[in-house]
């Protein structure tokens, strides 16, 4: 019987039990998707984190309980923060992950690790039905991204009170809803927190993926280029971002929670 390295990550927080926990398993070779399934279900955090050596670089992978995902950035940020901890990589060196969202770079800078993702574009919509209910919040702007919806509101105070009704969310069809506003806490530019009921997770503590939407609108409202986030869930998150053309840099820090094995 062999045995394959299984991770806990806490990531965007440098403290434990803060920040968004992922799985890290470093896989020996490709697994069946079900296999992986299972193992996220088992793990049942947000998202585990599937990486395969391929070459130099990296085969990546992200499954919540429910079901793979294109794109999830504290579960990168867990996989670049593994890799350079055990030393696997150098670091110094650049990580290339391979994923469904293309070619994703990690690079580690002191404390921090920078990871390399692209924008997601956004367009103004109406009022979606249900969803406006379902947030308990009218919105000021309402946005699509990638599948979710964007809720833009004026005051830090909304985001921070906001209970939604996540059966009723989920009726909506959308992979998830991004709320924000500008920060009224300093040192931050702006908040945040993402609801995703379709995807298994109600609430996700701490989303990079989301930040490629949230970047490139805030970059433009607030005219930064280099911002601080916050994301205002129970556990919490900090996260620097900037945007230079179609990419978004994504930086976080992390810590291992505990270090285990699969029996495979």
């Amino acid at each position: 019987m062999s045995s394959i390295p299984l991770y806990q990550v806490d990531a965007f927080s440098d403290q434990p039990f803060r920040g968004n926990p992922a799985g890290v398993c470093l896989l020996p070779e490709a697994q069946p998707e079900s296999w992986m399934q299972a193992v996220a279900a088992e793990m049942n955090l947000s998202e585990t984190a599937f990486l395969v050596k391929n070459g130099a670089d990296f085969d990546l992978r992200w499954f919540t309980p429910k079901t793979e995902v294109d794109l999830c950035g504290h579960a990168t940020l867990a996989s670049a923060h593994i890799l350079f901890e055990t030393e696997t990589v150098a670091t110094d060196a650049t990580i290339r992950f391979h994923s469904l969202s293309g070619l994703l770079t990690a690079t580690k800078q002191q404390d921090w690790i920078e990871l390399n993702f692209p924008v997601r574009k956004i367009t103004l919509i109406g009022e979606v039905e249900g969803a406006t209910d379902a947030a308990g919040s009218v919105p000021d702007e309402t946005y699509e991204s990638a599948g979710n919806l964007l809720y833009v509101y004026k005051e830090e105070a909304i985001i921070r009170s906001m209970t939604p009704d996540f059966s009723a969310l989920a009726k909506t069809g959308y992979h998830g809803l991004i709320v924000t506003a500008p920060a009224s806490t300093p040192p931050f530019d702006f908040v945040s927190r993402f609801f995703a009921p379709n995807l298994g997770v109600n609430e996700d503590p701490v989303t990079g993926s989301a930040h490629c939407t949230l970047a490139p609108f805030w970059q433009e409202r607030l005219h930064k280029n280099q911002m601080l986030a916050y994301q205002c869930s129970v556990r919490g998150g900090i996260l620097k971002v900037r945007v230079s053309a179609e990419r978004v840099y994504i930086s976080g820090q992390a810590l291992t929670v505990f270090a285990t094995a699969l029996n495979n």
